[in-house]
């Protein structure tokens, strides 16, 4: 299908759209519509919250009349199923909607193409696959979840030009600048959970909430803290102060203590005396957590690099030295030849007040093929039954 400019113009706009539920909307995925007739757009809308109404019905809403022989541009298929809400694809139908692109298809199994179907065969014209890649980027937590059972893993780094993340005793406050500070707390508020291990929260004693003016909606992270032995949490953490939901991962060896207000514990196998990292990436998937934020101390945030179980580094470089005896950035496997370094890919670099902010993302293995989770081509194989697929637009 060759798509013509106002066809990339007005996704681009839904686009757009989607992104301002990029604090809210989860577990459900951030989508954006856009109404066009006569190439003017007649109606804008986008999902704004879980349980609320979708993007298509606020486009629907402004375009009334309007609606009637227009186009839908809509950042993912429009649903089929009766969740908490009715499904879009017959609101469009009914507003009668001439033709529809979609950028990308739901991966969703109660979705998965029976909403592009279904308008089909209500006679409406029905594109795909325009700005398919920029689509799944935005819900590539989304998309990990409901694909490969788990959430999308991003850790969160802050290191001295040396490589240092702290000085030889630990203390870390602060690498960067006010800032970077700042900006970690919009990948905080994007992130479904936030988690940490006993190391730091016992050095560190961190809050892990997010921090934004008063007028930006959020809601609230998970906190998740691995505590194999449960000895690291004392009383006046504030990993416990009921700020926001808490769950607290400890070995299955070891008895959960008693139920307290705000805070929810998790018992997993151990292996080789420490959590198995992937059955807890399992488990918050089934929990509906789309993208997980790491910030952790070099060890597990080394152990789940190490894994493959990263997906990409938000790495904050201080122009400032803290000596060869401060903590490494990771801690990994030692390497006897260069054929074993782990290559990462720059997907976007850019200054943070005085600090450089670099996304970086793992390259796979050359053996591993080109195939990506956010590839613009077909989508992998659906996942349904897999954990998280019980969550509903």
């Amino acid at each position: 299908m060759a798509f013509s400019a106002a066809d990339h113009q007005f996704m681009a706009e839904a686009l757009r759209l989607a992104e301002r539920g990029a604090y809210t909307t989860r577990p459900n995925p951030r989508v954006g519509c856009v109404l066009a007739r006569d190439g003017a757009i007649v109606g804008r809308g986008w999902h704004q919250r879980a349980g609320g109404p979708h993007a298509e019905v606020f486009a629907l809403r402004e375009a009334g009349e309007r609606a009637r022989g227009a186009t839908a541009y809509v950042t993912l298929e429009p649903c089929a199923h009766h969740g908490r809400t009715p499904p879009c694809a017959v609101a469009l139908v009914a507003a009668g909607i001439a033709r529809v692109v979609a950028a990308v298809e739901d991966p969703f199994p109660q979705v998965a193409g029976a909403g592009l179907a279904r308008l089909r065969a209500a006679g409406i014209a029905v594109d795909a696959g325009l700005l398919a890649g920029d689509a799944r980027e935005l819900n590539r937590g989304f998309f990990s979840r409901i694909e490969r059972g788990r959430p999308w893993v991003r850790v969160k780094l802050a290191q001295s030009l040396d490589g240092r993340t702290a000085l030889h005793n630990g203390v870390s406050q602060w690498i960067t600048g006010a800032a970077a500070r700042a900006d970690v707390q919009r990948w905080r508020a994007r992130s479904a959970a936030i988690l940490t291990g006993a190391g730091t929260a016992r050095a560190d004693n961190p809050r892990l909430t997010v921090r934004l003016d008063e007028d930006t909606p959020v809601v609230a992270p998970l906190r998740v803290v691995l505590d194999a032995r449960l000895a690291a949490l004392a009383p006046g953490c504030h990993l416990l102060d009921g700020s926001a939901p808490t769950l607290v991962v400890h070995g299955d060896d070891v008895a959960a203590p008693a139920a307290q207000a705000g805070v929810d514990h998790l018992a997993l196998p151990l292996r080789d005396g420490r959590l198995d990292l992937a059955a807890l990436l399992a488990e918050l998937a089934r929990r509906g957590v789309d993208e997980l934020q790491v910030e952790a101390g070099p060890v597990l945030a080394g152990a789940l690099f190490a894994a493959g179980l990263v997906d990409e580094l938000l790495l904050y470089v201080a122009p400032l030295l803290l000596g060869s005896s401060g903590l490494p950035l990771l801690t990994l496997p030692t390497l006897s030849e260069m054929a074993g370094r782990w290559p990462l890919r720059v997907a976007d670099r850019r200054l943070v007040g005085d600090d450089e902010r670099l996304l970086l993302r793992p390259l796979p293995p050359v053996s591993a093929g080109s195939g990506s989770l956010l590839s613009s081509g077909p989508s992998p194989a659906r996942a349904e039954g897999r954990p998280g697929a019980e969550f509903s637009r």
